[in-house]
């Protein structure tokens, strides 16, 4: 008799005796909908780290500037031959890279790496010098450079690099969503970054002034600590936008043309700029042939040891 056969006779013993069958109950197998719920919740939890995930810092727009073209009109580039503008800047950076990152005396300067380059009048070579000066410094293996065109009723800087105006300072003042990397400008050089003026508006001077311009300026001071700022700053005499933006600075260049600049008026210039730690002149344009058989520059620092102070 088969197993089956045996099965079946049991059950009729188990009934004609008065009893229940017993019940075999199997054990559940894993539900596949309650497999898919359990996958489901895990994407939506992993969704929800994704979306709480912190943003990755926005990265600055890319701009080209012709190097070829600068060199023709006279400025300073990284891919230049040794030149008599490109020496001369050289010497004339030095002491300015000293003060942004060494000690004077006991103290370090403070706010060293903010640097503002200016002059007494309109036309006597403030941008170019800065420019130049920045291009200068971006050569420079230890240091980066911000070149800020702060001259915000005139800007230049951009126009001199053959590049369209572009957001910048102003817009960030005035508008607090943007950020200090949405409006800086990238450069096909390595180190050098720009910060345009940005869009005109008539209470520059005010917001210059103002407390969001005083954090813009720390921000700065302090995100890279290799870095050098320099800014474009307007004429002393012709605007008070330069006098409050000079309140900032570590150190500021007067830009003074020979045979032309007088005595009084960079006298009076320099009075508007008194609260700075360290001023220096650069005498620009001038005819007489200099050190080393350069032309074109002379160099004169104020509040530097006799050592560092050029002919």
């Amino acid at each position: 008799m088969s197993l089956i056969e045996k099965a079946v006779e049991r059950l009729g013993q188990l009934k004609q005796a008065g009893q229940d069958a017993p019940v075999i109950t199997p054990a559940p197998a894993p539900a596949p909908a309650q497999a898919a719920v359990v996958d489901a919740v895990a994407s939506v939890e992993r969704s929800r780290v994704e979306i709480h995930a912190p943003e990755a810092e926005p990265v600055s727009r890319a701009v080209y500037i012709d190097l070829e073209r600068l060199a023709h009109m006279g400025f300073v580039t990284p891919d230049q031959q040794r030149t008599s503008i490109s020496e001369e800047y050289r010497v004339i950076k030095r002491p300015l890279l000293r003060n942004a990152s060494s000690m004077r005396g006991t103290s370090r300067v403070t706010q060293g790496n903010l640097i503002m380059v200016t002059s007494a009048l309109p036309g006597e070579g403030k941008s170019f010098t800065a420019l130049n000066l920045a291009m200068s410094m971006a050569m420079e293996l230890d240091h980066s450079v911000l070149l800020v065109d702060a001259d915000v009723s005139k800007p230049s800087i951009l126009k001199q690099m053959g590049l369209p105006p572009e957001r910048g300072l102003m817009d960030v003042l005035v508008d607090g969503t943007l950020d200090l990397p949405d409006v800086i400008l990238r450069t096909n050089i390595e180190k050098l970054r720009i910060l345009p003026a940005g869009t005109a508006t008539q209470r520059a001077t005010e917001l210059l002034a103002s407390e969001g311009m005083n954090r813009l300026l720390d921000e700065m001071a302090s995100r890279y600590p290799d870095r050098i700022i320099v800014f474009d700053s307007p004429p002393l005499l012709v605007t008070t936008e330069s006098r409050v933006l000079a309140t900032h600075m570590g150190q500021i260049v007067v830009v003074v043309e020979a045979e032309r600049t007088t005595h009084a008026a960079l006298k009076q210039a320099l009075a508007t700029i008194e609260a700075c730690p360290i001023k220096m002149m650069l005498l620009n344009k001038s005819s007489v042939q200099g050190p080393g058989g350069y032309y074109g520059y002379g160099y004169g620092y104020g509040h530097e040891p006799e050592d560092d102070k050029a002919a």
